[in-house]
């Protein structure tokens, strides 16, 4: 049984495919795509009592995002707004 390069090449590409499908920890959910960061984000205020701030990095799908956590839920928030860089600083 010998290999092709052309074979080689294609089973490399499959290995790198899935390991980048596996970086992302996509969990499917009632057939939705569900990720586990922001994949976009909302420019509305936060008016529920905030009790952690995450900052999340770009690598797609993800954006760039603060995460604003409540009791009930957690918000991805636009980090160019201006309330939103105010809240940072109140938590730093």
């Amino acid at each position: 049984c010998s290999l092709t390069v052309h074979s080689l090449f294609y089973l490399m590409e499959q290995c790198r495919i899935l390991r980048f499908n596996q970086l992302f920890c996509l969990t499917v959910a009632a057939g939705e795509v569900v990720f586990s960061c922001c994949t976009k984000v909302s420019t509305a205020k936060v008016t529920d009592p905030i009790i952690k701030i995450t900052m999340q990095n770009e690598s797609l799908p993800c954006v760039k995002a603060v995460i604003f956590e409540t009791k009930q839920v957690k918000f991805c928030s636009d980090p160019k707004q201006r309330w939103v860089r105010e809240k940072v600083k109140q938590f730093l």
